[in-house]
């Protein structure tokens, strides 16, 4: 996904938070 705005905008998009918090909790916790 393309985001616009400031780096603090796309930083503050949920959808990017919720895929960063999904990658990591992927890599810190293995299933």
């Amino acid at each position: 996904r393309i985001a616009h705005g400031t780096p603090r905008e796309i930083a503050a998009d949920p959808i990017v938070i919720e895929a960063y918090l999904g990658a990591t909790a992927r890599r810190t916790e293995p299933t």
